[in-house]
């Protein structure tokens, strides 16, 4: 069944119903070309969501009514933010859109030394544009009960910063050793508390750059033997940490 994301002044509990504005009113009516009387899910981007059918499908507005709400349980019980060093070509793109199903709650593009990407304020704006309509497509598509946010591009120093107030920083790297420890650490990570993971670009972090991390209160770990691309690196701790935190 499709599945939608309404702000809370869309929503008419009182009235059992709910106003479809914007995009999402050509992809129901054009796109999924969808009728009145077929059924979809509405999330209120945040911890309920609503089964609904289609009452009327006009230009501007789809109106829906509302059949019963509930809240489930799909989010992770801790906040997962991906600082991904950006990576070459349109690898971000995937790197958000699996980032997302597996349950990130904020992805934060950063710049690094040896990323080969330089992005400007324009072309910035436009590229965390893109991402974030990936990241929406890949919330509905994974049942997320919220769209998670594609931040603008940060520096590696306003990474740091950013990640201060996280109750655990992780930092793989390649030349990290001890598993064991890198278990314990992901193992003692409790319900509730912040997780900032990150990840370097092609070629790596730089060593100066996980010093400066780690002196700021990251964890260097390690995740495995082999050598990981920064597009799989990046998915292959969060599916460790989805299958460890899951309820």
């Amino acid at each position: 069944m499709q599945r939608f994301f309404a702000e809370p002044g869309q929503i008419d509990e009182a009235g059992h119903q709910i106003h479809i504005t914007g995009s999402d009113v050509n992809h129901i009516g054009n796109v999924l070309r969808m009728k009145t009387g077929e059924e979809l899910w509405i999330s209120n981007g945040s911890s309920k969501e609503y089964r609904c059918t289609i009452e009327n499908i006009s230009s501007d507005e789809v109106l829906l009514h509302i059949i019963y709400a509930q809240e489930p349980d799909y989010e992770l019980p801790n906040r997962i933010y991906l600082f991904q060093g950006l990576p070459k070509a349109d690898k971000m793109e995937l790197i958000i859109q699996k980032a997302v199903e597996l349950g990130a709650y904020e992805v934060i593009p950063v710049e690094t030394r040896r990323c080969v990407v330089k992005l400007d304020g324009k072309k910035a704006a436009k590229k965390v544009e893109r991402w974030q309509q990936i990241a929406e497509s890949a919330a509905k598509q994974s049942k997320r009960m919220l769209v998670p946010s594609v931040h603008s591009v940060m520096s590696f120093k306003e990474a740091l910063r950013y990640a201060e107030t996280m109750d655990i920083r992780l930092i793989p790297y390649e030349l990290a050793k001890g598993m064991k420890e890198t278990k314990k650490l992901i193992s003692d990570i409790k319900p509730g508390q912040s997780v900032g993971i990150f990840i370097g670009p092609e070629g790596g972090f730089e060593e100066k750059e996980v010093e400066a991390a780690i002196n700021a209160g990251a964890s260097s770990i390690t995740l495995g033997k082999r050598i990981l691309r920064t597009e799989t690196a990046g998915l292959a701790i969060l599916s460790v940490l989805m299958f460890q935190l899951e309820n």
